[in-house]
């Protein structure tokens, strides 16, 4: 007789441990020096510092503290307005009037204060108010009719760059205003915009503390406020953005204001510089800053980027336009050499971020 026996699996018993799980490319956590590569103003720095090392060797005058000097002051006068505008592509939106609008406001400042004969800080308070309003003219129409930026700042560079010739011949019979260099207030508005000051025997332009200043305070507002939060967040994905409470339309009107208030500023430091203005000036000099803005890793999408990387964008500019001149080049070649640095520093940051990013 056989009998069958039936064995109860043990209850107590402890079930097996799963095996444990593995770590891919994508998971894992990257070391802290693989992610600083990721930055993108890595990459435009490593692009800077290749262009200042070229023109060391190639031009020995650029060693001088002077042309030192003068670099960062043609650096300065493209970062104060590139970081602006740096902060409106993040924004998602373009403004190709940038240029212009910074003689619109020179102009503003310069005939108003000539032709009435008043205190010069009066026209700069009045070039003011019209930059402001010229920006929040674009961010309206952009909002309202749902154009692309591009669109509506091209023909917003259109207008003043008619306007400016036209109002400036009208007005004072001739293509620049008059000088204004003698006239009340003129001092003063030339200390705060346009002065010098010594630093070891070196003539430094104002400009320069302005610009270091200006990505300072950029920096903050991107990485330390609400308001960067919602330019981030207006940039990526503006739909999404009102669905979670963002003002996007705030934003991004008040986004073009501050690309009107670099052109004022911009603009009052070539009056006072020069003390008096050519109307035709500006018209592509709103390629130059985006062009440092996308440098320094500013998508042209939209919702990325940061203010130091246009500091770098803005510095190799300024220092191929210097360094071909010390160097003692045919500056015709100027524009051809400025793309070809320009597509080299584009290509190392993209295969910075490629190599960063590879798992």
């Amino acid at each position: 007789m056989t009998m069958a026996q039936t064995t109860a699996p043990a209850t107590g018993s402890p079930s097996p441990a799963p095996p444990a799980s593995r770590k891919d490319g994508r998971t894992s956590e990257r070391p802290p020096a693989v992610q600083l590569l990721a930055r993108p103003e890595v990459g435009v720095f490593l692009g800077a510092l290749a262009v200042y090392v070229f023109f060391f060797a190639a031009a020995p005058t650029v060693r001088d503290g002077s042309a030192m000097a003068t670099v960062l002051y043609q650096s300065s006068t493209i970062g104060i307005m590139a970081l602006p505008v740096a902060l409106l592509m993040i924004g998602g939106e373009f403004d190709l009037s940038a240029g212009v609008a910074v003689i619109t406001s020179a102009l503003t400042a310069a005939m108003l204060s000539y032709q009435l004969t008043m205190n010069v800080w009066v026209g700069v308070i009045a070039a003011l108010l019209v930059s402001l309003a010229v920006g929040f003219l674009n961010g309206w129409l952009v909002v309202r009719t749902g154009l692309p930026s591009f669109l509506i700042t091209l023909g917003t560079f259109l207008i003043l760059q008619g306007v400016n010739l036209a109002v400036t011949k009208l007005v004072t019979g001739n293509v620049a205003t008059d000088d204004i260099s003698t006239m009340d207030g003129f001092d003063q508005a030339k200390k705060i915009f346009a002065s010098s000051f010594d630093v070891g025997g070196v003539q430094v332009k104002i400009t320069i503390v302005w610009w270091l200043v200006f990505a300072t305070l950029a920096t903050w507002v991107l990485l330390r406020t609400t308001y960067g939060n919602w330019i981030f967040a207006a940039g990526g994905n503006k739909e999404s953005a009102r669905a979670v409470g963002v003002p996007v339309a705030f934003t991004k009107i008040s986004l073009f204001m501050l690309v009107g208030f670099g052109a004022w500023f911009v603009g009052m430091h070539q009056l006072f510089s020069f003390n008096t203005v050519q109307s035709g000036e500006g018209v592509g000099q709103e390629l130059i800053y985006i062009s440092a803005a996308v440098i320094g890793g500013c998508l042209l999408t939209g919702g990325a980027g940061s203010a130091i990387g246009p500091v770098f964008g803005a510095f190799m500019f300024g220092m191929v336009n210097q360094g071909i001149v010390y160097a003692g080049w045919n500056p015709d070649w100027f524009k051809a050499f400025l793309g070809v640095m320009l597509l080299g520093a584009v290509l190392i940051n993209q295969w910075v971020q490629r190599t960063a990013t590879r798992r």
